[in-house]
């Protein structure tokens, strides 16, 4: 009997629906007023929903050895170059994309509608790169991801 093959949304339903979440915020927060309690709910919350869509689409594609989080990766490097690349390529991809960030807030205005909110991502990122580093040595009793 074949096996019936999944659709384009069973496969991507949670990264659309946090992307579609995360577009929301962007649309209301330009619409709305920063200064308010509300304005200011969607300048955090896109940071937030930012960190969702990183952590559901980048732990998909990117390994961090020794981390229970990330993609675990089919197949061996035979370049130990491109072996520790694959390894980290997680720690990798936050370090970059969040250099990148760090360069873009300290070209704007910190206190400005949009500084804001890229400060928050900048705060977003380290975070998640922070997590993935303790995930590799520390474990948490009673957390399935620390028990290998």
């Amino acid at each position: 009997m074949a096996r019936k093959k999944k659709s384009f949304l069973k496969h991507h339903a949670l990264g659309m629906a946090a992307v579609s979440i995360l577009f929301l915020w962007i649309v209301l927060y330009i619409y709305g007023d920063p200064s308010t309690h509300w304005g200011s709910f969607f300048g955090n919350a896109i940071a937030d929903w930012s960190g969702v869509v990183l952590t559901v689409i980048a732990t998909k594609y990117f390994y961090e050895i020794g981390s229970a989080e990330s993609n675990q990766p089919t197949g061996q490097w035979h370049d130990r170059f491109f072996q520790i690349i694959r390894n980290h390529s997680l720690t990798i991809f936050l370090a970059i994309t969040g250099a990148a960030w760090v360069f873009l807030y300290v070209k704007m205005d910190s206190e400005g509608k949009w500084g804001q909110v890229v400060g928050n991502i900048v705060s977003e990122w380290t975070q998640l790169l922070g997590l993935v580093l303790l995930t590799k040595k520390l474990i948490e009793d009673k957390s399935k991801e620390s028990h290998k």
